[in-house]
């Protein structure tokens, strides 16, 4: 049922359109002239108007003029009595979406008032789509004003256009993939899919079908052919996020498929040819991976096309204050609330902080902050967490102070152990292994998950790490010291 407004000076007219969009249910309202008709606009919501073409003092075609001028989106329905092609021309490019001649026939009547509600409701689908890309667009969006951000962009419109491969080095929480969406983006294969692997959450077993995909009975479970990603992203751009974790089997099979753009399914015995651009990324230095026989050696010169590494926060911090502004206004909208602004001390605070996590660290900082903070200004006082981790940095300092050979170390300490509890100040006295890096991080590693049952999840938490980060330092083989070390 629609509210639909109609506005004649002739009251028989009223009554007749009255019931007629009763009889066809709908909800009339009358009015007797444009003024009226103004008032009821302001009052009700009304999703129609069919208005006479004259009438005293303002017609119908001034009633479109005041409406556009004030900002009301109605769609009018012309009428009137003097039925002529010039009257049906100058109403529709005044801005009517239709024209009816009088007498109005019932029949003629519905047909304008559904297809007139037809164009209202697509008006409003298409403004939901609008709210919805833009809030898409909103998520993926690469802010920043820094050098060091500008050089990244700089360098991505450059390759962004090519066949070439890239390479996203950089630490966890930088917005690798971000990055990758952005090549894409602004590539010809833009209108291609967009398909990312990400390498270190998947199982192992798992890995090579979603990479190629299987045939039917290649393994348990194989009940039906599937594609792969390289399939799926054919004529697009796969990414393969923190490639550092694939098997070396599989780089094989990798290196050849950038090789010769083909390959076979799990069980199966055709090659298959995929069009696919490729972007991969790792939070770890590949290159020294690649030397340590971790990682293939030709496979990451394959992947070293054009090399792009993504800086960590530390290094942009002068884009925290645009970050905040974009992280606030993004979580207000999520959560239905309305920030008003974010205050001077507020990112003050957020600017001495070291955001071990990086951008990612400073989004979920701002999400919690806005939740606690209900709208309004969001103040320091939000930020209790990373006015924490902040207080506990002089204590770090001053060890530094007594250790000069140790400061960068126990700055690299700091960070790792910021979100737990606050590290204690050091004697002067200290043993030699309280300001070795490895040994601090394993003893911050295994407080929380002792304090955490462990589980790593919320291990990873209080580390203030993402759990990837945390599972590859458990898993990461520990090199023996050197004898100058011991």
């Amino acid at each position: 049922m629609a509210t639909i407004l109609c506005v004649d000076d002739e009251p028989a007219t009223g009554v007749v359109l009255e019931h007629h969009l009763s009889r066809i249910g709908h909800r009339p309202l009358l009015a007797s002239s444009v003024e009226e008709a103004l008032k009821t606009v302001t009052r009700t919501p009304v999703d129609l108007i069919i208005a006479d073409y004259r009438m005293p003092k303002a017609t119908g075609l001034d009633l479109l003029g005041v409406l556009e001028k004030e900002g009301y989106q109605v769609p009018v329905i012309i009428m009137t009595g003097y039925s002529s092609i010039e009257h049906a021309v100058i109403s529709i490019k005044s801005g009517a979406i239709d024209y009816l001649t009088k007498p109005i026939r019932p029949e003629t009547l519905e047909i304008a008032v559904t297809q007139a509600l037809e164009v209202v409701r697509l008006r409003r689908e298409n403004e939901q789509f609008r709210r919805e890309i833009n809030r898409f667009r909103s998520t993926r969006a690469l802010v920043g004003e820094s050098q060091p951000f500008r050089r990244v962009m700089e360098t991505i419109g450059t390759v962004a256009p090519t066949k070439a491969t890239v390479l996203l080095e950089g630490e966890s929480g930088t917005g690798k993939e971000l990055f990758a969406r952005a090549i894409h983006d602004q590539s010809p294969r833009h209108d291609g899919p967009f398909i990312s692997i990400n390498c270190a959450a998947m199982p192992e077993g798992l890995v090579e079908s979603a990479l190629f995909g299987h045939e039917k009975g290649a393994f348990t479970g194989a009940t039906m052919r599937a594609a792969g990603a390289f399939e799926r992203a054919h004529g697009g751009t796969l990414l393969l996020d923190e490639i550092s974790e694939m098997r070396l089997d599989l780089q094989a099979k990798l290196l050849r498929v950038i090789q010769e753009h083909e390959f076979e399914r799990v069980g199966g015995h055709q090659p298959i040819r995929v069009d696919v651009r490729l972007v991969a990324t790792t939070n770890r230095d590949l290159k020294q991976e690649a030397d340590a026989g971790r990682f293939r050696t030709d496979l990451f010169y394959r992947l070293n096309v054009v090399p792009i590494r993504t800086p960590p926060l530390r290094e942009r911090k002068e884009d925290i204050p645009v970050l905040v502004q974009h992280f606030a206004r993004r979580a207000a909208e999520d959560i239905g609330v309305t920030v008003q602004g974010v205050a001077p001390d507020a990112i003050e605070l957020l600017m001495r902080h070291s955001w071990p996590g990086n951008v990612r660290e400073l989004a979920n900082a701002v999400e919690r902050g806005v939740i606690l903070s209900r709208g309004g200004v969001l103040k320091s006082e939000a930020f209790q967490g990373i006015a924490e981790a902040v207080s506990a940095r002089p204590a770090v300092a001053a060890v530094m102070a007594t250790m000069p050979a140790a400061a960068e170390r126990m700055a690299n300490a700091g960070a790792v152990m910021s979100g737990a509890a606050p590290p204690q100040v050091l004697p002067t006295a200290a043993p030699t292994d309280a300001f070795n890096l490895d040994e601090l991080e394993r003893q911050a590693i295994q407080r929380a998950l002792t304090a955490t049952g462990g589980n790593r999840t919320r291990a990873a938490k209080l580390l203030g790490i993402s759990e990837r980060t945390l599972r590859n330092k458990l898993n990461s083989p520990k090199e023996e010291a050197s004898p100058a070390e011991n």
